[in-house]
Formats: C-alpha cells, structure tokens, sequence
C-alpha cells in the first residue's frame, strides 16, 4: 500500500441519517494509508458511502473492498451459480437481468425487491456490501437506503422496552425478491440473531429485522410477533430514515449491514442492469 500524504477527501452528506458521497479519490489506483483510514471513518459515520464516476477492473473492486475487513464468501452453493458467474474473481457476485439462451447471466435479475440485511440469514452476517454499477436503465432501479440507528432512537419506548433482549428468526430463499414469491432457488439459509444490534465499533443500537427475511420472534407464536414485526418493519423504513440512490454508470457504493436495511425498486425488463457485488466478511454477532 502506497504511505502518501491524505487527498484532499471531501465527504459531503446525502441525506440527515444515513448516507455521504465521498469525492478526490480515484481508486483504480491504490491508497494512502491515510486515505484508508479516512473512508473508514466516513462508512462508520454515514453507514452508505458513495463513490461517482469510478473505472475499475475485478481486481479492483476486490482491493477496494479489502481496505474495510475481509472479503466475504458468497453464501449461495455454486451449484446455484448463474452462468455469468464464470467471468467473475472469486469473492465477486453478478446482479443482472441480461439474459442469454433465455437465461439471466447474473442473481436477481428482475423487479423490486423489499428491504433487507444481506446475509442476515447466515449465522455469521457479512458486514458490508460494495456495488458496482456498469449498465444502468434509462429509469428505476434505484436503491433505498434507511438507517436503522435512526429507527432505534425513535421507536416507540414501550415497543423498545417489549422486545429488548429478544432474538429474531430468518430465513432467505436465493434469489427471492419478495417473501413468498417463489423466485428463490431450492437453496435456502436461515439464522437467529438479536432484534436490536449493537455495532461492534460504534457501539451504537439498530434495529435488526427486515421485510423480506425475518419470519419470527424466538419465543413467541406467530399471532403473537407478526403484528411486533410488521410495527417494527415499518418504523424501520419510514421515509425520513431513508436516503434514495439513483444509480449512474461508474458508481461504487459499501452499505453497512450491521446497522441499515436497503430495497430496490422496479425497473423495465427490457434494459440491460449490470451490477458488480463484493461483501466485507463478519463475525459473530453477540447475544
């Protein structure tokens, strides 16, 4: 790694919970390890960081994406791989609607998809999640981001007070993008893990249950959570929370899985979508 003086980063703020553009860096080229250190920051402040207008190969983006912890593994088995994972470094994921002999090349390929954890449903969860855009459609697609710091410090005390301590199961079809659509493959995972989260290097709470992946609450009957969750689900993504991403072609974007859910909107199945997905390994989460 290149020992240089910080760039003159600037970190301009996207929305007032959640979200920053990071602009001065160009990071097809190594970094300083000031720099490393100063986008470190910039991702635990702002859970979502953005980089516009980046030109990177595979090797790249994985580099890139060392810079915050160890790459993650893909949790689908390969044997569920689409074919354009063949053209990818291992540790990178294909998302794209392209097809070929009918095919999707890339994993969810199509539509909107509700707000969720990436790999929430493993026992360990990843970190974080770095997308990188290279085919974008002309509309939609966009990527909603909404801070679940924010949803903690205003969720209802009696609520708050009610499921302190509890655990919440989930459970994660491949390749779903609503609960219950049948889109997933025969491959699935699923996981428990606290209901609010504490961020191992801020130390700061968040809620920890999503739309698409959380199915219970450890301990209570179905009758009993649904309506806990669904209360819990929509605070989580109440608009105020959220910041909006509208997608151009060169951007690189690392989320924050430990404290933030994100969705994606629908967009028109006949343009070409081409994304590049790396993920930050993590640890166990406490009970």
């Amino acid at each position: 790694m290149n020992v240089m003086n910080p760039s003159k980063l600037e970190v301009t703020p996207l929305s007032p919970h959640i979200g920053a553009e990071l602009r001065g860096l160009d990071l097809s080229k190594p970094l300083s390890e000031a720099d490393v250190a100063a986008i470190n920051k910039a991702w635990l402040d702002h859970i979502v960081i953005v980089f516009r207008g980046q030109t990177l190969t595979q090797e790249d983006h994985l580099r890139v994406t060392s810079y915050f912890g160890p790459i993650g593994k893909l949790g689908r088995p390969p044997k569920f791989f689409p074919p354009g994972f063949k053209s990818l470094l291992p540790g990178i994921m294909m998302i794209s609607n392209i097809r070929e002999n009918g095919e999707p090349i890339g994993a969810l390929p199509d539509g909107e998809m509700m707000f969720h954890h990436d790999m929430i449903h493993h026992e360990i969860p990843h970190d974080g999640t770095m997308l990188y855009s290279l085919e974008i459609p002309t509309y939609g697609g966009d990527t909603l981001f909404a801070s679940g710091y924010a949803a903690y410090d205003t969720l209802d005390p009696a609520l708050k007070a009610k499921l302190e301590g509890k655990r919440a199961r989930h459970f994660y079809n491949y390749g779903s993008t609503q609960r219950g659509d049948g889109k997933g493959t025969e491959a699935h995972a699923e996981s428990v893990h606290p209901i609010f989260r504490t961020h191992d290097k801020t130390g700061r709470k968040s809620t920890y249950v999503n739309r698409l992946m959380t199915v219970g609450i450890e301990g209570m009957s179905d009758a009993e959570s649904a309506p806990l969750l669904e209360a819990l689900f929509d605070h989580t993504e109440k608009p105020e929370f959220v910041y909006r991403h509208k997608w151009k072609v060169g951007d690189l974007l690392l989320w924050d899985n430990r404290s933030s859910t994100h969705a994606r909107d629908d967009f028109p199945a006949d343009q070409r979508r081409l994304m590049l997905r790396t993920t930050v390994a993590g640890s166990v989460i406490p009970a």
